[in-house]
């Protein structure tokens, strides 16, 4: 009996901007840092085994943050894959600080976005940011003066890419009054559709719709989930991500985990193709409790 192939490839590709594309399954690094996404992770060699086998199984698109750690998920992408493939785009975030475990406070002021992507740029060994996301609007700071000092750093070469995470429409269309947004991250899973409308205007616009905590799933909808899974013979996550592929063809989950297991379980998802039948019953199975 062959093994059907395992590759991040099979999900298709996404554009971004226009410019580039990547697999339209990426990694999400948050996780390979300690608890509380604070400090070293306790298995370091695991961590850094993770991300060089997310590689391997043809992630081109890895997502991480300044503040996750905080430096430490960047410093491991660095130490564990550069000089990075050719194909790989690292997209990274700024606008937090990080008091401690499970503590995030808003800073997107123009002074700390300079100082947060010089630091980006240094721990993770490159002269240009693929593509540089700012983390969440910052309630103090006006929006358009985040952006512009966005739009600057990329006239200067230090961004390739801008992106937005945790925004409303409204946010990006302010944006794309400034600079060219690739992508937008929001939380959103099958599960979890508050931002739908925002998943439909990156549809309609070309912009990558990068979804955060993408397996989600409430008591109703994972019965439904382990039915299908059972069916297919795959796992819930696999049935949950393989939904989110067939959304939106913008759609770029980056599923996380500091396990190989996982993130090989997660990956093969990328060949799942659930039928019209499947599809309809898991959005089916929101509405009820929407």
């Amino acid at each position: 009996m062959t093994m059907k192939k395992v590759s991040a490839s099979l999900a298709g590709t996404v554009s971004l901007g226009g410019k580039a594309s990547v697999h339209r399954l990426g990694f999400g690094a948050m996780r390979v840092t300690g608890k509380g996404i604070w400090g070293p992770p306790k298995d370091r060699k695991g961590a850094l085994a993770v991300l060089r086998r997310a590689v391997e199984l043809g992630v081109n698109f890895i997502d991480t943050a300044d503040s996750y750690g905080p430096n430490v998920s960047e410093e491991l992408i660095a130490e564990a894959l550069y000089p990075y493939p050719k194909d790989l785009i690292v997209a990274t975030k700024g606008g937090w600080h990080r008091p401690g475990p499970d503590q995030w406070t808003h800073d997107a002021s123009p002074v700390h976005l300079r100082v947060a992507l010089e630091g980006s740029l240094k721990r993770l060994r490159v002269d240009r940011i693929d593509v540089y996301q700012l983390h969440a609007p910052d309630p103090v700071t006006p929006f358009e003066a985040t952006v512009e000092t966005l739009a600057d750093l990329q006239r200067q070469g230090k961004i390739r890419f801008v992106g937005l995470s945790n925004v409303t429409q409204e946010h990006i269309e302010r944006a794309r009054k400034i600079v060219p947004i690739v992508s937008v991250q929001n939380r959103y899973s099958f599960a979890d559709r508050e931002w739908d409308y925002v998943v439909d205007y990156c549809e309609r616009n070309g912009i990558a719709f990068i979804p955060w905590f993408p397996l989600a799933a409430g008591k109703l909808a994972g019965d439904v989930l382990d039915r299908v899974a059972k069916k297919e013979q795959k796992s819930p996550n696999q049935v949950a991500l393989a939904w989110l592929l067939q959304r939106s063809p913008m759609m770029l989950p980056i599923p996380g985990t500091s396990s190989i297991e996982h993130l090989e379980e997660n990956v093969a998802a990328a060949s799942l193709h659930l039928t019209k039948e499947e599809y309809a019953e898991l959005s089916g199975a929101y509405r009820m409790v929407a």
